[in-house]
Order: C-alpha cells, then sequence, then structure tokens
C-alpha cells in the first residue's frame, strides 16, 4: 500500500501520474467515438454528477453530442451532503441511472459497477494519458471507472493578509513545524475579528495526511505514523492559530466561506478550491489577493509531496444502453472533456501537454503558483478498496479522531482503536477477497 503515484515535473520529466505520453492528439477523447456499424437510433441516458462538477460536464457533453447525435444524455445531481449515500441508494433500488460520477470505492461493494476492460479494449481506447492512476484504479485486476478529475491537497494563502501583516508569504519547501510557526505569527485579534493563522477543516485527512505523505497507509496494521499529525492538529488548536474542531462543529465553520470572508491566512484544502476562489473572484465576493504553495511536508519527506484521491465516471451494471453509456465516460474523462475542467480550474485525471497548458493558463486568472499541481509526488489518499472511505475515513477515523479532538480519549487510545477497528470493521469483511492495483 506504499505504491508511490509520481507527478510530471517540468522538462523531460512528463511520464507521472498527470502526463500522457502521447502528444496531444493522440488520446480516447480525440478519436471519434462513433463507429461505422454504431446503431443510429437515439438513445436518451441518465447521468447523475457531482454538483461542482455539473455545469462543467454539460459544456462537455455539447462537444459529445455534435460527433454522437444519437446519444442524448440527461444530467442530474444531488446535494453534495447526501451524494453518495442517496446515490447508492437510487442504484441498489433499481433507477434508470447509466452513468455516474464520484469517488469509485465508495460502489465497490454494491455489484452495481460494469467492468470496463472489455469496452477498453474494443474501443481501443488510448490509456496512457492517465499515467499510472489507470492501473492504480484497478480492483482485483479490472477497471471499474475512467478518472476524469482528481482531488490533490495545497495550501492556499491570503496574500493581502501576508502583505499588512508584513510577514513573509509560506514557501514552497515547509515543514509542518514551519508552517505551525507562521500560523502562530499570522494569528491576531479577539472573538469575530480575530485572524486565524490557518484553517485545518475538520476532516479526518488533515491530520491523516502527515502519515500518508511518509508512504504510510491507513490501513497499515502499524498506524503509528499517524500519531504525530493527530498531536499536530491538537497543538495547533492550544496554539490557537486555528478554530478549534468543536467551534467548528458548532459554527458550522466551512474552509470555503471562512477563507472567502479574509480572516485567514492560509488554507489546507483540494485543488477543487481553485474553482470555488475563481467563482468568488468573477461574482465579485472577494477582493483580497490570493496563490498557492504545496501543502507543508515531514521531516525527511520530499517537498510537494500531496494526496490524491480519483474521481470517476462510471457505468451501471444494470443500464440498457451499456455500449453508448461507456461511449460517453470515454469521451467525458478523455482529452476532450479532461480540457473543459482543465479550462475551469480541476486537475484532470487525463493530461497531456495541451491539456496542461490549459489547466495553467495565461497567467490571467490566479493562482499564479497554479503550475504546483502539476509537479507533485502523491500517495494515494487512501486505498481504492470497497468500504476503506465508508468504514474507516467517514467514520472509524473519523469518529475516534474526534475523541482526541475534544479530550474523550488520548492521542494513543485514539490510534490504537483505529488499529483495532480497522481490522474487526474492515479488515475482517473485505482484506481477503480484495486487493488493488495490477
Amino acid at each position: 500500500m506504499k505504491k508511490s503515484l509520481t507527478l510530471a515535473v517540468t522538462g523531460s520529466v512528463l511520464m507521472g501520474l498527470l502526463a500522457g505520453c502521447g502528444a496531444a492528439g493522440s488520446s480516447a477523447g480525440d478519436k471519434s467515438t462513433a463507429s461505422p456499424g454504431a446503431k443510429t437510433e437515439k438513445v436518451s441516458l441518465k447521468a447523475t454528477v457531482l454538483t461542482d462538477d455539473l455545469e462543467t460536464f454539460k459544456a462537455a457533453y455539447a462537444d459529445f453530442s455534435k460527433e454522437n447525435p444519437n446519444i442524448d444524455v440527461q444530467f442530474e445531481t444531488i446535494p453534495q451532503a447526501q451524494y453518495y449515500e442517496k446515490l447508492r441508494m437510487q442504484l441498489s433500488s433499481g433507477e434508470n441511472i447509466d452513468v455516474f460520477g464520484g469517488n469509485m470505492d465508495v460502489f465497490l461493494d454494491t455489484g452495481i459497477l460494469e467492468p470496463l476492460d472489455d469496452y477498453v479494449k474494443k474501443a481501443n481506447v488510448d490509456v496512457s494519458g492517465y499515467g499510472p492512476l489507470f492501473d492504480a484504479l484497478k480492483v482485483n485486476g479490472k477497471i471499474y471507472g475512467l478518472p476524469y478529475r482528481k482531488s490533490n491537497w495545497m495550501l492556499f494563502y491570503n496574500k493581502t493578509l501576508f502583505d499588512q501583516a508584513g510577514v513573509a508569504y509560506p514557501k514552497a519547501d515547509m515543514t509542518w513545524n514551519e508552517f505551525r510557526d507562521l500560523a502562530k505569527k499570522m494569528t491576531k485579534g479577539e472573538g469575530a475579528n480575530k485572524i486565524y493563522g490557518a484553517f485545518l477543516h475538520p476532516w479526518a485527512q488533515t491530520w491523516y495526511m502527515q502519515g500518508v505523505q511518509t508512504g504510510a497507509s491507513i490501513i497499515d496494521k502499524d498506524l503509528s505514523a499517524f500519531k504525530k499529525g493527530l498531536q499536530f492538529r491538537m497543538d495547533m488548536e492550544k496554539d490557537g492559530s486555528i478554530m478549534g474542531w468543536a467551534e467548528q462543529i458548532t459554527t458550522s465553520a466551512h474552509y470555503n466561506s471562512a477563507f472567502q470572508k479574509g480572516n485567514v491566512a492560509m488554507n489546507l484544502i483540494g485543488d477543487w478550491h481553485v474553482a470555488q476562489l475563481r467563482q468568488a473572484e468573477a461574482e465579485k465576493k472577494i477582493s483580497f489577493d490570493w496563490d498557492v504553495v504545496p501543502v507543508p511536508h515531514p521531516d525527511g519527506v520530499a517537498a510537494n509531496t500531496s494526496l490524491a484521491t480519483p474521481v470517476s465516471l462510471m457505468v451501471n451494471k444494470s443500464s440498457k444502453h451499456k455500449e453508448e453509456a461507456f461511449k460517453v465516460v470515454q469521451f467525458l474523462s478523455g482529452a476532450k472533456g479532461a480540457k473543459q475542467f482543465a479550462a475551469k480550474g480541476f486537475l484532470t485525471g487525463y493530461m497531456n501537454d495541451d491539456i496542461r497548458k490549459t489547466y495553467i493558463g495565461d497567467g490571467s486568472l490566479k493562482p499564479k503558483n497554479i503550475h504546483y499541481f502539476v509537479e507533485q509526488k502523491e500517495y494515494p489518499e487512501y486505498p481504492l478498496l470497497p468500504g476503506v472511505k465508508n468504514i474507516l475515513v467517514n467514520n472509524v477515523y473519523k469518529q475516534e479522531g474526534e475523541m482526541a479532538l475534544t479530550g474523550a480519549q488520548t492521542v494513543d487510545q485514539a490510534i490504537q482503536k483505529i488499529g483495532q477497528r480497522v481490522q474487526s470493521e474492515w479488515a475482517d469483511k473485505y482484506a481477503k477477497d480484495y486487493k488493488a492495483g495490477k
């Protein structure tokens, strides 16, 4: 589980997770998805996608429909908070959904995912643009989804606050201890007008990240690598440089609104925040200047080492039009769909030189240092196996971490209990039947 997914850097080293081996003109998305013997009758499909992705999918579909006028797709979404729970229920109850998007592992235990290996082979899909991500997504040797984007973490910062304080901006090569010192330096004031040096969302990822950056996995038998991260978050709360977990919950504090309010100097969150901040600027909701640098790293770990979580498109095994549904998946997750997402500031699963240039842009849009996203060394946030997200991330790590953050147990007790629950609630049920990767 300590397999590193290394991204493209610059120059000639363009063979990582984001880099496509072929030229911009040779990809799954660039090939016509129609074949001479294809059906000509009108086929109607239903696709359910994440709310933040809906409009971009519609824009990419406009291009798809020009090449495939016989395939009509109706896009729908579900509010983020209920997305996975409601979508699982809809699919399990037999609702007519042909294509759907999200974290693939959430659906692996449902039996509703159509294996895509034969479709990929039949369509002669050029998978090189997905890099090592294509094989990393395999479960028991099969591919169940194609990644249209992925979530990598970065440190966003309010340049205006740093300028006002006369403090140097965060460095691209910064350890967690240096980050903590900088957060303390940027913290000032009290009450509603307090300036926080940083914001760490309540998610467990913001503390177990430090262990994953070392190559450890949240399903390892030895979880000692995760103690430091949990203790670190608790120490930052004691410093007063971040909002305490309890206050975040009682006030429903959110990373996006908190940062946009303008009283948070540094915000540790994923690449999707780029699109959120660009939209806020377009709507004139924020006026401060901002940029990004790589997330802080543990001692001994290379700078710009981050976490990555693929977001995929999948086909319902019960779909009556699986071939057409795969054409949709192929196009939207391939080069042409990726270019639409890259233009909106989303980090794409498929990458080639053209998409990379689109993502980085011409410098007219923030962040200035967006290139850091395509230069990262990254580890999977968690193994893409059944139950890891639902059972471990959303329950075990969340619950035991919160018990420590509220003082109900020590960090050592939390990590010990997590280890016990990983075995009893996940490994005993899934570990023998599933394996990730090739």
